[in-house]
This record gives C-alpha cells, sequence and structure tokens, in this order.
C-alpha cells in the first residue's frame, strides 16, 4: 500500500482495540484522478478524532498546485482560489504533526495513496505509518447497497453529510462514520494492524528559511467538534469478509466472490476449533491417565516431595 502500512478493522481477537487508537482522517481535492498524468493536490484537509468520537484537532487549506487546476465542475476550486495558498512542501511539516501516533484514514485509500507517494512523501513526509480504508472496512462489516461516503451516511443514520467535494467536509463525514462504525458495532472491533509511528518534528527543508505559513482553509471550522454520533440501521454482516477483496467498484460479482471465500474462511476456521478441542481433550485424559499411574506407583499417597509438609 505505498506510503502506508494498512490495516483492517475486525471483529476477532487479534490486533489493538479500535476504540483505544487515535485516527488522523484525511481527505483531499486534486485535479485529476491520476498523478502519473500530472493530476495535483488542490486542497488537504485532516481531522484527527479518538476511537469514541471526540475531535481532537482538524486542519484544512487550499495549496497552490504550481500547475493549471482541472476538475472544477467536481471541487469547485478555480486558480484564483489557489493564489496565495501554501505549496505542498510548506504543508508536509504541519501534516506530519497531525498524522503522527495516528491511524491515516480516508474513505478511499486507494486514491488518496497514489498522490501520498507521488507529492508528500516527494516533500519529505514520513512514509511507513499506520493506514484503514474506511470503504475497504464498511464493505467489509456492513451490507449495503451504495458505499460512497454521502450514500452510506444517509443509509445509516438518515442524515446527508454537509460540505461534500470540500476536503474538510469530507474528512468530517467520514470520520464520524468511522466513530460510528466502532460505536455501533455488534461486538468489540479491533484494529489488525501495526501500531501508529510517532514523527519527530520536521523543520523547513535545508537551505530554506523558515517563515510563517499562511493558510488558506476553504472551510471554517465548526465550534463543538463533530455532529453527535448516530445509530445505525444497519445490517452487519454475518461473517466479515477479506478487506483485501472489498476494493475497486466492489460489484455483484465481486460481492459475491468476496462473501462466498468468507464462508469458506469460516467454515475451514469452525475445522480448526473442533479439532483443537478434540485434540485438548485427548491431551488432558491422557495427562490424567499418568498422574493417577504415578500416584499408584507411590502407594496411592501424595507424590515424592509433595503433600502436607512434604520436602520440609
Amino acid at each position: 500500500m505505498g506510503t502506508l502500512r494498512a490495516g483492517a478493522l475486525t471483529r476477532r481477537r487479534v490486533g489493538m482495540r479500535a476504540a483505544d487508537l487515535e485516527y488522523a482522517v484525511l481527505d483531499m481535492e486534486t485535479t485529476g484522478l491520476d498523478p502519473n498524468e500530472g493530476a495535483r493536490i488542490v486542497e488537504i484537509a485532516v481531522v484527527r478524532v479518538r476511537g469514541d468520537g471526540k475531535l481532537v484537532e482538524e486542519f484544512s487549506t487550499l495549496v497552490d498546485p504550481r500547475a493549471p487546476v482541472g476538475g472544477r465542475e467536481f471541487h469547485g476550486i478555480s486558480e484564483s482560489d489557489t493564489t496565495g495558498a501554501p505549496t505542498i512542501a510548506q504543508v508536509v511539516p504541519r501534516l506530519a504533526g497531525l498524522l503522527s501516533d495516528a491511524v491515516v484514514v480516508s474513505h478511499n485509500l486507494d486514491f488518496e495513496q497514489r498522490f501520498l507517494g507521488s507529492e508528500l512523501a516527494a516533500a519529505g513526509l514520513p512514509t511507513g505509518q499506520s493506514g484503514l480504508c474506511a470503504l475497504r472496512a464498511l464493505r467489509s462489516q456492513v451490507d449495503l447497497e451504495r458505499y460512497s461516503l454521502p450514500k452510506a451516511s444517509f443509509q445509516l443514520s438518515g442524515d446527508w453529510p454537509t460540505g461534500q467535494h470540500t476536503a474538510l467536509g469530507d474528512a468530517r463525514a467520514c470520520a464520524k462514520l468511522l466513530a460510528e462504525m466502532l460505536t455501533n458495532a455488534p461486538g468489540e472491533l479491533r484494529y489488525d494492524g501495526r501500531s501508529p509511528k510517532r514523527f519527530a518534528a520536521l523543520g523547513p527543508a535545508p537551505g530554506t528559511v523558515s517563515t510563517p505559513v499562511r493558510w488558506k482553509p476553504r472551510t471554517v471550522s465548526v465550534p463543538g467538534g463533530l455532529q453527535p454520533l448516530s445509530p445505525w440501521r444497519a445490517r452487519w454482516r454475518p461473517h466479515e469478509l477479506d478487506p483485501a477483496l472489498c476494493g475497486g467498484a466492489f460489484g455483484a460479482t465481486d460481492r459475491a466472490a468476496a462473501e462466498a471465500a468468507a464462508r469458506r474462511d469460516t467454515r475451514f476456521r469452525e475445522r480448526l476449533a473442533t479439532v483443537a478441542a478434540v485434540t485438548g481433550g485427548i491431551a488432558a485424559t491422557a495427562a490424567g491417565g499418568l498422574l493417577v499411574r504415578l500416584a499408584g506407583g507411590h502407594g496411592g499417597g501424595w507424590p515424592i516431595g509433595g503433600g502436607p509438609g512434604g520436602g520440609a
């Protein structure tokens, strides 16, 4: 997964309690879909939250891409909007602080990863942080008709997110969805992945002069943090799917294949548990027989050196 080490949410007893972690929910608006074809970041936002949905910090700014601004029909950002905005190199030190010691989350982490690698890591952002794709997590755990951020939010809570197609608005919506997922799960969710890394503070690039950066946010932070969490109207999957099979378009064929794999995996685990129980029972019976024979060898009394006063 490129610059991040992606983990997964699971109901199995592995990894760390997801509610105990902090999450840096990241969203970007870009001039196109593929950085290899010249697409650049024009807006970036991070909403840092605890597992219970408590807002820790949020940040957003427009970014000067130093290139023509395409995609205006989607994000509404023009070249005049990015005039005077910081460059991506100026954003990186602030971003590193927000991502430090947190799991980095995006609704479609596959998309953000491309720009993390092409622009942010190239500008000095530390790599190897823990990651989580909220889209894959939702597909793995919850059975919905649609999984886009606004449609999933509406199906689950009855509320449409505000500020769509702004980086901060979408990051807030994703953070709320993640917190609701952790809160409303039918069992404890755990993060199966590496522990988040703590980054050292980044200074200005070598050879440059440290000057205050003027951020240029498009969206104003709302006092009081995120909107209250909602009780979900969700149908949780009886068998969680493998997140690795939950990417892409996830059409009917993809879903069927992932669900069939989950059923096979469940049957396999059940057989393993049965074998372990039988083997454990046989081992316990054999051990019991050995103890009886040992006790019989000492005339039915306590083993040598044992019992009341033994060895005193």
